[in-house]
């Protein structure tokens, strides 16, 4: 990791590279994700199983590219009763988290002879996609799953890529029974955003898409954006520390290559108003990286994106903290209470020493799907309000229209909408006549 003075020009060469890992920078991608959508949207389920047997080595038929109740079954007899009671646990931190984003109908009479309100309806129809492949994330299956059924979804299907025998991991198969999915498919990369955007035989049409996914996934979802909705282009994972010299940097070092271990574009950043603690937090690094499993990946990770910055002041920290609006944001400092209550963009944040980042990754119960690449300033994380519409309700008796009726014509009148102002005219044109 570069250790740096925190200054202007520090902050835009860090933010310049950090946007680099953006899905909107893979434009070498688009033309063959593009070419996939378009064969799957027209060959349905045959371009479906030539692509899964191309990349997954796996040979699919409509006969088999449903996962079965057996297989189901045979994954609950796969998975220890430990992490079976983890997944559960984690389950219902989750549930009970996002019943209190729950939002209602309502509905208003304040003038007399109107009813004025909002109607709040959930989609009939979720896809989720859970990454298969080198990795397994059934907290990311619980995570998608959930705040669908929190919020009423009739129809929650899933895909994810199978092993060369056709077989899902146990674990994801599992959590995803465990989180209530309806129907779950063996498919995965490109191909299965461009099955549930469009429809084929045997995988059918969604409302909306989400969920993770390498950069294939990322571009479909973006390309199928229109067609159905999306929860968002998620890019590679990053964490932002803001601690003083009161953070522990052997917790500090820890939390850092927790997210570097993602992957080799995944960024982690330090910014304290200490220099003790930064030499501290370089030498805890070290030693970390000498015991840990994926150390290439992270060496790699810290290379490219991994930053320490020393701020002149808590302030100057906090305004690039704003500015940066990472996915995960830690406050490690003596006030990290009043220190959140001037962060203004970050995905989640975490406070104090004990709530480290896979704390929100796993267990306690707020969605692990975040904004990322700085999105943070205007997107939100994953919430049961993905998997509702809202319809405006307007009700107005005559007697309450006919006080305003002219102004809506006089409206109209000025942006020339002759039709628009006939269509309340009219309504009263006995009136007009006496």
């Amino acid at each position: 990791m570069r250790t740096l003075k925190l200054t202007k020009e520090t902050t835009n060469k860090i933010l310049t590279d950090l946007l680099k890992r953006s899905p909107n920078n893979y434009a070498g991608y688009e033309d063959r994700v593009n070419a996939i959508i378009a064969d799957v949207r027209e060959r349905r389920d045959q371009a479906v199983f030539e692509y899964t047997e191309t990349f997954d080595g796996a040979k699919l038929t409509a006969a088999n590219i449903e996962v079965t109740e057996d297989e189901i079954r045979e994954a609950y007899d796969r998975v220890s009763p430990e992490l079976l009671e983890v997944i559960r646990k984690a389950k219902e931190n989750i549930r009970v988290y996002h019943e209190k984003q729950r939002q209602y109908s309502w509905f208003d009479s304040v003038i007399p002879g109107t009813m004025l309100g909002q109607k709040v309806t959930p989609i009939s129809r979720a896809g989720v996609y859970v990454p298969g492949g080198k990795a397994v994330y059934p907290s990311s299956v619980l995570m998608n799953i959930i705040p669908a059924r929190v919020a009423g979804v009739e129809e929650i299907l899933m895909t994810t890529p199978c092993n060369r025998e056709g077989k899902v991991n146990p674990a994801t198969l599992v959590a995803a029974k465990e989180a209530g999915v309806g129907r779950v498919f063996k498919v995965g990369g490109a191909q299965a955003i461009a099955a549930m955007a469009f429809g084929t035989e045997s995988i059918p049409k969604v409302d909306k898409i989400v969920g993770p996914g390498n950069i294939y996934v990322a571009l479909a979802k973006k390309a199928v954006f229109g067609h159905v909705s999306i929860d968002s282009i998620a890019g590679p994972s990053e964490i932002l520390v803001l601690a003083d010299e009161s953070a522990n940097p052997r917790y500090v070092a820890a939390d850092l290559l927790s997210q570097a271990e993602h992957d080799e574009l995944a960024s982690a950043i330090l910014i304290t108003t200490s220099e003790t603690l930064a030499a501290e937090v370089t030498v805890q690094i070290d030693r970390f990286l000498e015991e840990l499993s994926r150390r290439e990946i992270i060496e790699k990770s810290l290379d490219h994106y991994g930053y320490i910055l020393i701020a002149p002041d808590l302030d100057t920290a906090i305004d690039t903290v704003n500015e940066i609006a990472s996915e995960h944001l830690e406050i490690v400092t003596e006030n990290a209470f009043e220190v959140m209550t001037k962060i203004k963009n970050a995905g989640a944040i975490f406070l104090g020493p004990y709530s480290s980042e896979p704390l929100g990754d796993y267990f306690a119960g707020p969605n692990h799907v975040l904004p990322t690449n700085g999105t943070a300033k205007f997107f939100s994380p994953l919430s049961v309000d993905d998997f509702i519409k809202k319809s405006s309700i307007i009700s107005y008796s005559r007697e309450a229209l006919q006080d305003i009726y002219q102004d809506i014509a006089q409206f109209a009148r000025c942006e020339q909408l002759t039709a628009h102002a006939n269509s309340v005219l009219v309504r009263f044109e006995d009136e007009t006549e006496q």
